[in-house]
């Protein structure tokens, strides 16, 4: 069993075109990205949930954007969740964890999916503000 990450992207990008990894570049994504770094074993994965892109490679070359599913409709981020979830068929299995470092509406299409295929889903960060949120992670991180 193996423990899958997926972390939101973020509104600050880069200003051109480079690996998912790197485009994004605020604080609480560095920080995000850091925290499943310290964690990820052999077997693990971790991807990027992009607004336009869906679920991101960190080594995938993508260019900046303006769209966040804060500002999309429900059907819209449902429609979303359902193209991201095709995207997770393949790898997230009955019974491996999938963590979750995402807001609310880009969980909301995620979540009980994912239970119905049997994986186990954590949201660790669940109901923390945007500073709770970035102190959690840098507690969390392994150094």
């Amino acid at each position: 069993m193996k423990t899958v990450y997926l972390v939101s992207c973020v509104k600050q990008k880069a200003e051109d075109s480079r690996p998912a990894e790197e485009l994004y570049i605020s604080d609480w994504f560095k920080k995000a990205r850091s925290y499943v770094e310290s964690r990820i074993g052999p077997q693990d994965r971790w991807y990027i949930l992009s607004a336009k892109y869906h679920l991101v490679e960190p080594s995938q070359i993508i260019s900046p954007y303006n769209l966040t599913l804060n500002e999309t409709s429900r059907p819209d981020r449902l429609q979303w969740g359902s193209y991201v979830l095709d995207q997770l068929r393949p790898i997230a299995n009955a019974g491996d964890l999938v963590v979750i470092l995402a807001g609310r509406k880009y969980r909301e299409a995620l979540e009980s999916d994912l239970r119905a295929r049997r994986c186990r889903v954590k949201v660790p960060m669940k109901g923390l503000g945007l500073g709770q949120q970035k102190a959690w992670l840098v507690r969390h991180t392994k150094h």
